[in-house]
């Protein structure tokens, strides 16, 4: 089936592609388990075992567009077993380092003149290179260090035709596998169609960098790099250079002159401020995307990909992480009724997967992703699926987790998440959470107080117009009192609120 999908001849070329890259590393099994192949000899007299290792390399091959979907799958441990979440975690963009050469066009275009002539300094010699992107580093003429995010050339376009043919290949799977089905193929589509896109636009990681920055001004132990938006650019992204060393040791951040316990304790309040308090979060904290500096401090790095979480959703999660501190099984399910809506799971099924949780992990010290792997072991036994941004969140603190316990072995997230409390405690009652609820509310009210003198001539023409008796007037004429009075205090109501909320703002 695979071969004869309907493609753009522009695509075709790339489809031939992906097709031989797959079979090249035996995936003929994995495609008729998803209904796209009847009969390939391919892979399937294999170490079932391998084909995780197989296709994670095979990802790797087709690209970073496939290597992105390859992430957004490893995010799905509510459907994927361990060893493949695992594998998943894998990924990574590897690419080859480009002779500068070949990117100065792109760059004199997005700059409109050499970067020899943009800044004071500019080296050559490329400082990274990832597949969307490779670094340099550059001095303005004041003498700060930046560094200069580069977009490699022609990688758009090919982005985009995978983009498309992914999404044809996601309704044919859709269509054809019932197995896949559970994965929301074409949802799972849309989720990776924005991140690719907001990817290849490096104002979307700049606008994200400023957010983060703006949230965390207050505190001088985090850093996020300024953005230099005269130089930035869709293709072109100019920042601070930061110099720091990464979270992966305990004892190369003692001999940097750095407390691993500080910033143990710093990360965990940083990731859970973003996700509980600030509802926007770095969606993969791991070590290559974070510093430590001297002055036990962290910057923030590499912000292509940033999480949103609603309001409701953070009450959620609080009541989630309460319910396993307190060991309350009923509020548990409470939570999981919620996120599982949808899944056609039945309220004894949820009760029984709280009681297995809470009896695991409940009251007690919460070991992060022993908790996570058990509660998606449980997800995928009962059925049940997750929406993807409670994915991302919960990949996100086990990343953390997993980076803040390799250089600090003691540390504890779980009390960290208890000192939150405090946090988001004081963050409800601030006048910046109140503020803008309150002037929505005034605005509605005094709303409903203009419409008044209109809701009362058009009640008292109703009751001219209908027939009655003088003695059921009396409780028509009472109603309309009623309604005046009621009326009046919405308009006085309105004006008290939104004279709060004017003096709050």
């Amino acid at each position: 089936m695979i071969r004869t999908l309907i493609v753009a001849a522009r695509d075709r070329g790339r489809l031939k592609e992906i097709f031989h890259i797959a079979s090249r590393f035996g995936l003929g099994v994995l495609f008729a388990r998803l209904g796209l192949e009847r009969g390939s000899a391919a892979g399937e007299g294999d170490d079932p075992q391998s084909l995780p290792v197989r296709t994670r390399q095979a990802l790797e091959a087709l690209g970073p567009t496939f290597v992105k979907l390859g992430q957004i799958l490893a995010t799905r441990a509510d459907l994927l077993p361990p060893e493949w979440i695992a594998e998943l975690e894998q990924l990574h963009s590897r690419a080859p380092m480009l002779p500068f050469d070949a990117l100065r066009p792109a760059v004199e275009a997005a700059l409109g003149q050499p970067p020899e002539t943009a800044f004071a300094g500019f080296d050559p010699e490329p400082l990274a290179a990832a597949s969307i992107a490779q670094v340099h580093r550059a001095t303005l003429h004041d003498g700060r260090a930046v560094v200069l995010k580069i977009r490699r050339p022609d990688i758009r376009p090919r982005m985009e035709a995978d983009l498309r043919l992914i999404a044809q290949l996601a309704a044919v799977v859709e269509t054809a596998s019932a197995e896949a089905r559970r994965f929301a193929p074409a949802a799972m589509m849309r989720q990776l169609a924005a991140a690719v896109l907001e990817e290849l636009d490096f104002t979307n990681e700049g606008r994200n960098a400023d957010r983060l920055r703006a949230d965390f001004a207050d505190d001088p132990r985090v850093v996020v790099p300024e953005i230099h938006w005269q130089w930035t650019s869709d293709a072109l992204l100019v920042m601070d250079y930061v110099d720091g060393v990464p979270p992966r040791d305990g004892d190369m951040l003692r001999a940097a002159g750095i407390d691993p316990a500080a910033i143990a304790a710093l990360g965990a309040d940083i990731v859970l401020d973003m996700v509980l308090v600030n509802g926007r979060f770095h969606g993969d904290p791991h070590p290559g995307n974070l510093l430590c500096l001297r002055g036990d401090r962290i910057a923030l790095l590499d912000l292509g990909m940033i999480g949103h979480v609603s309001p409701r959703r953070r009450e959620e999660f609080i009541g989630f992480v309460q319910s396993l501190n307190m060991g309350d099984p009923s509020q548990l399910a409470d939570v999981l009724a919620v996120w599982s809506a949808g899944s056609g799971v039945s309220h004894t099924q949820i009760q029984a997967a709280a009681e297995r949780l809470i009896a695991r992990h409940g009251g007690g010290r919460l070991v992060l992703s022993t908790m996570v792997t058990d509660f998606m072991a449980l997800m995928r036994e009962e059925g049940m699926t997750m929406p993807s941004d409670l994915l991302l969140i919960f990949k996100a603190l086990v990343t953390i987790d997993g980076v803040l316990t390799g250089i600090e072995p003691d540390f504890d997230l779980s009390q960290a998440m208890r000192r939150s409390s405090l946090r988001i405690a004081r963050a409800r009652l601030s006048p910046e959470h109140w503020a803008p609820i309150v002037q929505a509310l005034g605005w509605e009210v005094a709303r409903i107080g203009n419409d008044a003198p209109r809701l009362l001539r058009a009640a008292i023409r109703r009751l001219e117009d209908e027939p009655g008796d003088a003695t059921a007037g009396q409780p028509q004429a009472a109603a309309i009192a009623s309604a005046a009075r009621w009326l009046s205090a919405s308009i006085v109501i309105g004006a008290a609120l939104i004279a709060a909320a004017l003096l709050l703002g």
